[in-house]
Formats: C-alpha cells, sequence, structure tokens
C-alpha cells in the first residue's frame, strides 16, 4: 500500500512538474511574440511616419519650384489660386489692398486644424516684418486669428458637393467621430514658399501625433 502511494505521489509530482514546465515555456514564447509584434509595430509606425515626411518635403520641393518654374503669374495675368483674377477678390481702398469677400455657391465645407493665437500672432508678426518695409498697402495680410490648417474638403469650388442640412449635420457627427480618435499634433515648420499664384505658405513637419495624411484618409472615409 506504501509503495502504490509513493508510485502515485512520485507520478503526481513529474506530472506537475511537466506542466509547470510547459507553462513556463509557453509564457516564455507568449512574451516574445507580444515584444515582437510590438517591435514590428513600432518599426512599421515609424516606416510610415518616415514615407509621410518624405512625401511631404516632395510635395514641398514641387511647390518650391512652382515659383521659378512659373514665374509671379499673380502679377502677369492676375491668376490666382482659385480660378480668380486679383480683381476679383481685392480692390484698393484707402490706398491699401482690401478683399472683396463674396459668398461661395455651393459654400465651401472644410474640415481645418486651427491654429491658436498663441502661436498664430508670433507668426503674422515676423512676416509683417519682413514685407512691410518693402511692400506696405500693397499686401494683404490674413487676420492671425483666422489661421488654420486644411485637412478635407468635403466640397470646394473645384468640385462643388450641394448638401442639405441634414446631411451637413450628419457630416459634422462624423468628423466628430473622426476627431476623437486622434492624437494632438506636434509640428515643425519646415520651410516657407511663395507660389506663382500669390499664396505665402508655411510649410510644415509632423514630429508626433497622428499623420494629416492618416487624418485626410479618415475624413475621406467618413465623409
Amino acid at each position: 500500500m506504501m509503495a502504490r502511494v509513493r508510485n502515485w505521489w512520485t507520478h503526481s509530482k513529474t506530472v506537475t512538474l511537466i506542466w509547470f514546465i510547459s507553462a513556463i515555456i509557453f509564457y516564455s514564447v507568449f512574451q516574445m511574440a507580444l515584444r515582437n509584434s510590438s517591435d514590428n509595430y513600432h518599426t512599421s509606425s515609424s516606416d510610415t511616419a518616415t514615407t509621410n515626411a518624405e512625401q511631404r518635403s516632395r510635395l514641398y520641393d514641387k511647390m518650391a519650384r512652382d515659383l521659378d518654374e512659373h514665374g509671379a503669374v499673380f502679377l502677369q495675368h492676375g491668376e490666382t489660386s482659385q480660378s480668380l483674377s486679383l480683381s476679383d477678390i481685392f480692390t484698393i481702398k484707402d490706398g491699401s489692398v482690401t478683399p472683396m469677400l463674396k459668398a461661395a455657391v455651393p459654400p465651401v465645407r472644410a474640415n481645418v486644424l486651427y491654429l491658436s493665437t498663441q502661436h498664430s500672432i508670433p507668426i503674422s508678426e515676423a512676416v509683417r516684418s519682413i514685407f512691410l518695409p518693402h511692400f506696405e498697402k500693397v499686401i494683404w495680410f490674413q487676420n492671425s486669428s483666422m489661421y488654420h490648417f486644411s485637412m478635407f474638403h468635403a466640397s470646394h469650388h473645384i468640385s462643388p458637393v450641394p448638401a442639405t442640412e441634414q446631411e451637413i449635420e450628419a457630416e459634422a457627427n462624423a468628423v466628430k467621430a473622426v476627431a476623437e480618435a486622434l492624437c494632438p499634433l506636434k509640428i515643425v515648420l519646415d520651410r516657407v514658399v511663395l507660389t506663382s499664384t500669390g499664396v505665402l505658405l508655411g510649410c510644415w513637419q509632423t514630429i508626433s501625433g497622428t499623420d494629416p495624411l492618416t487624418i485626410r484618409a479618415k475624413l475621406r472615409t467618413a465623409l
């Protein structure tokens, strides 16, 4: 009887030991798989961020060449970036350039990232300090409280998309749903470009947060 108990106890210890070792091996392999998956994810995310930055750099390079390749078209023929002439959107009032506000038909529906005046005012002051000594009263400076980054247009002058109030409300809800899943952006100024149509652009790169290309893709899907 004692021998049978001893054999049972020995067998039980052996089985327990095997299960314990198996559990340790499984846990170790599982943790390695998680780490590899995490490393691959971070590598993939890093590669994607690099690719997006490179795409923007190529776009900025192209925009920077635009003035050299086409000249100051806005001065020669009065052409602008909105298929309008300068005389269509600006007038001279009291000796200064003044915009002529016109309603867009159908209205433009744009998703933009607002730039706080904490940052926009210093940018505006820097631009004014550079241009005003040379071009006083002949340049229109946009209101610094309205600085923004255009992310996606649900409707614009090139491809107008009429919408009812209910459809616009649905669009707004869709945009909110996208925005709630995004991370704040940290950006840095890459360069400043003057285009052939007379637009002075600040070109930015993303340091952290949801990349603008990802944001646009999500908005395009939602809208």
